[in-house]
């Protein structure tokens, strides 16, 4: 098979990274996709970096192993701890794309001295990589960033849709950390699903910016600029995850718009 015909591999600590295989496969149609969720090991962003890294490192190798072109980290927490990692250890195996860069880049270039805000997962936060980041560019921005851990399982419990929720994005996003921002960047692959009432709480005074997209489009350059696009999708899209239980299968309509079929693969036999 031609390079150019080979799958684009997207892994995330479960089903949260299907909102950016969603995204993915809107804008690029006739990429075939491989999704691996580990979710034996959900979720990461109370893990350390070491044992990220370790998962990190197994699934890359599942998805070269099914002749993955890129591969695309859709997990914050991994992008935060395993990026370098992950980059080093594929070599030219294949391209490799975080969902960190393509927001920092987004955000360097269209908020330059103002200051904007990021709520993310414990390991995310912790991490600083945002933050980091967005100061290398030198753009005057700052950050004022967030731990928001009950947001997860609050989606993925599907309270996201009540009055629960409100009160709770409402205790979070009135932290003064967030003081005074004139964009938030949703750190996690989950919280597109409570965009509408993230710009509902701002009175949608300010950009609230969902990584899916961006990183779908950034996804769609780096294939243009190696030349390495599909002009016709082969094979069906794959989804893999670590372990299955019948709400993660339910969950996958929730992120990906559509149910999909689900394969149970062990990332250690």
């Amino acid at each position: 098979m031609s390079m150019n015909k080979q799958p684009i591999g997207i892994f995330d600590s479960g089903m949260g990274g299907l909102t950016v295989a969603h995204a993915v496969s809107k804008a690029l149609p006739n990429e075939q996709l491989i999704y691996f969720g580990d979710s034996a090991h959900l979720p990461y962003g109370d893990k350390s970096a070491a044992t990220i890294q370790a998962y990190s490192i197994k699934i890359c190798d599942i998805l070269l192993e099914k002749g993955c072109k890129v591969i695309l980290i859709a997990c914050n927490s991994a992008s935060a701890a395993a990026y370098d990692l992950i980059k080093a250890y594929l070599g030219s195996k294949a391209q490799v794309l975080n969902v960190i860069d393509p927001v920092v880049d987004y955000v360097a270039n269209n908020y330059s001295g103002q200051k904007v805000g990021l709520i993310g997962t414990k390991q995310t936060v912790g991490s600083n990589v945002y933050e980091n980041q967005i100061h290398a560019r030198n753009s005057g921005i700052s950050v004022g960033a967030l731990a928001t851990p009950l947001l997860v399982p609050m989606i993925e419990e599907g309270f996201h849709k009540n009055e629960i929720s409100e009160a709770i994005i409402q205790e979070y996003l009135s932290n003064p950390a967030l003081a005074e921002i004139k964009a938030l960047i949703l750190g996690c692959t989950h919280y597109p699903l409570i965009k509408d009432k993230v710009e509902a709480y701002f009175k949608n005074q300010i950009d609230v910016i969902d990584s899916s997209e961006i990183v779908a489009n950034a996804l769609s350059n780096l294939l243009a600029e190696q030349n390495l696009q599909s002009d016709k999708r082969v094979n069906k899209n794959e989804f893999l995850v670590s372990d299955i239980t019948p709400s993660f299968e339910a969950a996958t309509s929730l992120f990906f718009g559509v149910k999909v079929p689900l394969q149970k693969h062990k990332l250690w036999e």
